[in-house]
C-alpha cells in the first residue's frame, strides 16, 4: 500500500464486518452456479450471432471434377511434428472424383 492509502480509508475498509463478510461469501458461493449458467448462455448466444453473420456473407462454391485445390498440411501430419514455420498448405491437387459434398478423391498434377 502507498502512504496515501494508509491515511485515507476507503468505504470498503470502513464498512467491513467479519460476520457480514462470511455471510456475503456464502451467498456468493450459492450464486456461482447461476452465474456460470448465465455466462454459458451469453457465450452460446454470441456464437450463434457470429455464425449467422458469417453464414449471411459466405459465398459457397462447390468443387467439381478437374478443379485445382490445395490440401491442408496440418490434417496430414497426425504426429504434430510440423513446426510453426512449416507451410500450411500442400501442393496443388486435382479433384479426381466428388464422393459427396466436402469429400473428394484427389490426385497430383503428375497423375
Amino acid at each position: 500500500m502507498i502512504a496515501v492509502e494508509i491515511g485515507v480509508l476507503s468505504l470498503r475498509v470502513v464498512h467491513i464486518s467479519e460476520e457480514n463478510n462470511e455471510e456475503e461469501l456464502r451467498n456468493l458461493l450459492d450464486l456461482v452456479e447461476e452465474l456460470r449458467d448465465k455466462a454459458a448462455i451469453k457465450v452460446a448466444a454470441y456464437q450463434q450471432r457470429v455464425g449467422r453473420y458469417y453464414n449471411k456473407r459466405v459465398n459457397p462454391r462447390p468443387l467439381m471434377e478437374g478443379d485445382l485445390v490445395l490440401r491442408n498440411a496440418a490434417i496430414v501430419d497426425l504426429t504434430g511434428t510440423r513446426g510453426k514455420l512449416a507451410p500450411n498448405w500442400e501442393e496443388p491437387y486435382k479433384v479426381k472424383r466428388v464422393l459427396r459434398p466436402g469429400t473428394f478423391k484427389l490426385e497430383t498434377l503428375g497423375g
